[in-house]
């Protein structure tokens, strides 16, 4: 007996060491965890992501939706959940700082040879690590009514002067010349840099980017004393040359947006995208740049995302590999054509074409000569411009008093602990499994059946943002458990039949809409159990269960129904005319049961993929 067991233990021993040498088994090391990679927006969970997939059928990855904001980051990598790959466009190195050393120096890597110079720049901290690459970039500047300037024979702007003259020529036609939507942050902050390009990539300006940005300088770092007036005076100039107003600072999007169409403001600041569509829509618009101080003229970038890689991949040579292969595809001219959609953006890698729209053909030159700047976007620099460029339009600041506030803001140390809302015990991963889903998706799905005392809830994929930790979560946390991008509840009494019709077109997907596309991105059910099989084409839903026994068609069930408006408009009137939309959004209902004490629900096994 014991001999036998001898020579068991020894032959073993031998599979396990053969099983790990290359080439031995099926050619291919079981992969037990995917590859997760976060994107920042759910517009990104389709076509963007299923192209990656397409491209790497053989990597399991798990696509999410998490936040566009770095803090969001922070606290998973502080909490030991990180994903693999990460994804946010609002987006400094400065923000980026307490990530530092949670991420891969990505500067030896073809991807980041493969990006310009000129932009690495932004990207560079002072050891000469890169943790950060740029995908596509959006432009930002002015966009003129060219029919409206031909018809008052105002002559296109070339430089400043030529922009204020154009300015004055309309005002005094009883047209804006000029208009902003200065209610949002980015509007703020792209005006007060986009006036100051050459002196922010002069070399005192880089200097004191890198201070500001570099994450390994632990000093404070304010304006300098060097560009940072001038570019306040330029603002004050230009708040006077283009006559904004007191009440210009509660513009939003749409009411600039009918100002231009209907011919009433020459010139607004928006982006390639705008102009693009514009033109679409039979309105002649030309895109123009930023004007500098001595004739020259500038774009102002933003990527349409940053990408970066968790350092723990060192440390899975296999993982690391799967996962440099989806960053290669990302960054591939194939992926940043599928990330651009439309042909309104500018690529920042050199071996990467994309198609400009012939609206844009004018910003070739900028582009060959690279007077590209990619605007600096910390989440300070966002708020502060949004404080000190109003209260200049208001005329509250002088240029040398916005220049003095800016700074002491910037400086300012931040030290107030937010208030904890929700302490769990127990965390959930977000891993979906074949044999019951994700346990996190679960959870969430559970609470939030509970929190509508809905009979069923169905949600995509993209619901719910990773794995649910066991820490404190203060109250934006609480609700970054949430995806950000408007989820909505759709509540209605369906029969059993229509119940099926409705999971069909989560599982099977929606002509011309979305379908899942791997097995992470099926949707979340509660209150039922769905049997799913993988087909040539994709998914197909063989199985609706309650407590064990299939529905009939006949019984009746109060749904709740998560969606984004844009998701639910694909789906068949027959289908959404059972429905009716909650006021609120998800994300505000599921905070609000927080606060008010609300638990967590126990995941349960909601799918059987085959």
């Amino acid at each position: 007996m014991k001999k036998t067991t001898r020579t068991w233990l020894i032959l073993l021993a031998a599979v396990l060491v053969l099983s790990t040498l290359p080439g031995c088994g099926a050619g291919r090391i079981k992969q037990t965890e995917p590859i997760s990679v976060y994107l920042w927006s759910a517009e990104l969970y389709n076509g963007y992501a299923q192209y990656i997939q397409s491209q790497l059928p053989d990597v399991d990855i798990q696509f999410v939706v998490g936040n566009n904001d770095l803090d969001f980051y922070k606290f998973l990598s502080e909490n030991g959940a990180l994903p693999d790959i990460i994804t946010c466009r609002r987006f400094s190195l400065h923000d980026a700082a307490d990530l530092h050393g949670y991420l891969m120096d990505l500067s030896s890597t073809q991807e980041a040879g493969a990006v310009y110079s000129t932009y690495l720049e932004s990207f560079t901290n002072t050891e000469g690590e890169i943790q950060w690459l740029p995908l596509c970039g959006e432009v930002d500047g002015l966009v003129a009514n060219r029919a409206l300037f031909e018809r008052y024979q105002i002559p296109m702007p070339w430089d400043y002067e030529s922009f204020v003259s154009a300015c004055q020529a309309f005002e005094a036609k009883g047209i804006r010349g000029f208009a902003a939507d200065l209610a949002y942050d980015y509007t703020c902050m792209e005006l007060l840099q986009g006036w100051s390009i050459p002196e922010l990539t002069s070399l005192e300006g880089q200097v004191w980017r890198h201070r500001y940005e570099d994450p390994l300088d632990e000093e404070m770092t304010g304006l300098d004393d060097t560009i940072w007036p001038g570019a306040f005076a330029r603002m004050e100039r230009f708040i006077s040359d283009a006559k904004l107003r007191p009440e210009d600072i509660e513009l939003d999007y749409d009411p600039v947006t009918n100002l231009f169409a209907e011919g009433k403001a020459a010139m607004i600041r928006a982006g390639g995208a705008e102009t693009v569509r514009y033109n679409h829509a039979g309105i002649d618009a030309v895109f123009l740049p930023y004007f500098g101080p001595n004739g020259e003229q500038w774009l102002l970038t933003y990527p349409q995302f940053q990408v970066a890689l968790n350092k723990n991949l060192e440390q899975d040579q296999t993982r690391q590999e799967q996962a440099m292969q989806v960053l290669e595809v990302m960054l591939s001219e194939g992926g940043q054509n599928a990330l651009a959609k439309g042909e309104d953006v500018i690529s920042y890698s050199q071996n990467v074409e994309l198609t400009l729209d012939p609206a844009l053909d004018n910003l070739r030159p900028y582009i060959q000569q690279n007077h590209l700047f990619i605007r600096l976007a910390s989440n300070e620099f966002f708020s502060v411009s949004k404080d000190v460029v109003t209260k200049m339009i208001l005329g509250e600041y002088t240029a040398e008093q916005a220049y003095k506030v800016f700074d002491t803001q910037l400086r300012e140390d931040e030290t107030a602990e937010p208030e904890i809302i929700l302490t769990l015990e127990q965390g959930y991963s977000n891993t979906f499994r074949a044999k019951g889903g994700s346990q996190a998706a679960s959870v969430m799905a559970n609470t939030l059946r509970g929190c509508y005392a809905a009979e069923v809830l169905i949600a995509p994929a993209y619901s719910f943002t990773g794995s649910v930790l066991q820490a404190d979560y203060t109250q934006k946390m609480a609700g970054n458990m949430v995806m950000p991008n408007a989820l909505m509840t759709y509540r209605g009494n369906l029969t059993g039949a229509q119940l099926k019709q409705v999971l069909k077109l989560f599982v099977e997907g929606v002509e011309g809409g979305f379908a899942p596309f791997n097995p992470g991105s099926l949707p979340v059910v509660s209150g039922i159990t769905i049997d799913v099989e993988k087909t040539d084409t994709g998914f197909a839903l063989t199985r609706v269960c309650r407590d064990g026994e299939q529905i009939s068609d006949s019984e009746t069930f109060h749904v709740a129904c998560l969606n984004t408006q844009a998701r639910m408009a694909q789906f068949p009137k027959d289908v959404t005319q059972s429905f009716e939309m909650e006021n609120d959004g998800v994300k505000t209902a599921w905070i609000g049961y927080i606060k008010s004490g609300g638990t967590l629900a126990q995941p349960e096994n909601y799918i059987t993929l085959k």
